[in-house]
């Protein structure tokens, strides 16, 4: 049976938690496979919205077993806050619907403390990180000194652990970063607590989907971020901590590449972009405004709004080769109705050099001019459209360059934010 990936094409936020949720209807498992609580998916069911930061997409629809990877970084508080929102409004009744790997890494609150306190030591060189703790959480666990779920729930073996580590985390925050030390005693309180309620969720990611595969049961892998905003692959340093290309869902979750069959990627309909980095066609005028007001571009993890710029068809043929893309869900649609023309950016002018690649040199993105080409508006309401025959000539002349230009079919049109507004042209899963 096929098996899904999702990830983000742009720099994140596109509208990936929507295309989960639709595709989740074909699935039988639904795997989240890197990132943290920096990440927001927000789904539309009806009137009713829900925002999820480290739950599967998938987790609103009864019967589906959501998993989270061992490649996520988890912040206890914040999952368990999540998980009794779920269950006040009706969700997730049976605990057993959700597992979490053992090996994921634990977010402990040296990390987000580290993490705040070096963003305010940049002044003006800030990298826009969401302090969270994402990035020390990373990277303690390269460098061998994370605190995992199974360590967690271990009681010794947390509280050695905690004495091991902290001495080194507290020097750093006083010494160098001007904090306040953490206490160890209220730590290890705290975070026992929480054990006892992730104990339930405990398992093997690597183990179940293995089983899943020989059982010929229906993976949908659920990405957080984007492609330009991977650790390897991305505008570093203005990137997030993980792999956020297709590639991640092998290694954060346990399961082999040829077990993979479609990758599709989420692109908005024009960019966005939250925190600092190269951003070659940011619109900064009345029309970037209207973008971001008409798209509501405002972060569901922290409310930051978003910069707003035309399509980018560079950067988005530079994450369908680095994930290996076979089908492009477009998102936002609908956010352009109101425009006249709209435009394209097909190339980069580079010191009077034309470039239709995109730079993986930062000194050379940041210099980087768009070169556009402009289509005509629709200037007409596509959110209730149910066919691609149904939306104006305009608005498909539109789909069409999108498609040519970047290189990669689209599967999947979103016209609004409900479930409903949707007009699929392919099933990944048929």
């Amino acid at each position: 049976m096929p098996n899904v990936v999702i990830v983000g094409a742009q720099w994140g936020d596109e509208g990936k938690g929507k295309v989960v949720d639709i595709y989740t209807e074909y699935a039988d498992d639904v795997i989240r496979f890197q990132g943290g609580n920096n990440a927001g998916h927000t789904l539309v069911v009806g009137d009713q919205k829900t925002i999820l930061h480290l739950i599967p997409s998938g987790i609103l629809h009864p019967g589906k077993r959501c998993i989270i990877g061992n490649g996520v970084v988890l912040d206890p508080r914040v999952f368990i806050k999540e998980i009794e929102g779920l269950k006040a409004r009706g969700y997730m009744q049976d605990d057993g619907q959700l597992v979490i790997d053992g090996n994921v890494h634990i977010i402990m609150p040296w990390h987000t403390a580290i993490d705040i306190a070096r963003e305010e030591a940049k002044g003006d060189r800030k990298i826009g990180t969401t302090g969270r703790g994402i990035g020390p959480a990373y990277e303690d666990k390269i460098g061998r000194r994370g605190i995992r779920l199974n360590d967690l729930v271990r009681p010794d073996v947390f509280a050695r652990k905690v004495d091991e580590y902290l001495p080194e985390k507290n020097f750093l925050l006083e010494k160098f970063l001007g904090k306040p030390p953490l206490d160890r005693d209220a730590i290890i309180d705290e975070y026992s607590t929480y054990a006892e309620t992730l104990k339930k969720y405990l398992g093997c990611s690597s183990t179940l989907l293995g089983q899943s595969v020989k059982e010929g049961r229906n993976l949908l892998f659920e990405g957080a971020q984007g492609a330009l905003l991977d650790i390897d692959h991305g505008t570093y340093p203005f990137v997030t901590s993980s792999s956020t290309v297709a590639g991640g869902a092998c290694t954060g979750s346990g399961i082999g590449p040829r077990h993979l069959d479609q990758v599709i990627g989420i692109s908005k309909a024009y960019v966005t972009r939250v925190g600092s980095g190269p951003f070659p066609t940011e619109l900064h005028d009345e029309m970037g405004d209207a973008l971001r007001k008409a798209g509501q571009e405002f972060g569901s993890t922290t409310g930051r709004p978003r910069r707003c710029g035309w399509f980018d068809a560079v950067a988005l043929r530079e994450a369908v080769r680095t994930s290996g893309l076979t089908g492009l869900a477009i998102t936002k649609l609908d956010v352009l109705n109101d425009l006249e023309t709209i435009k394209i950016c097909t190339g980069y002018s580079y010191r009077g050099d034309m470039l239709e690649h995109f730079p993986r040199d930062f000194e050379v993105l940041r210099e980087c001019k768009p070169i556009y080409e402009e289509l005509e508006g629709w200037q007409s309401d596509i959110s209730e459209a149910k066919s691609l025959d149904a939306l104006p000539a305009a608005a498909r002349a539109y789909l069409d360059k999108l498609a040519e230009v970047a290189g990669c079919p689209p599967v999947l049109i979103s016209v609004g934010p409900r479930r409903d507004q949707t007009i699929q042209l392919s099933n990944p899963f048929a």
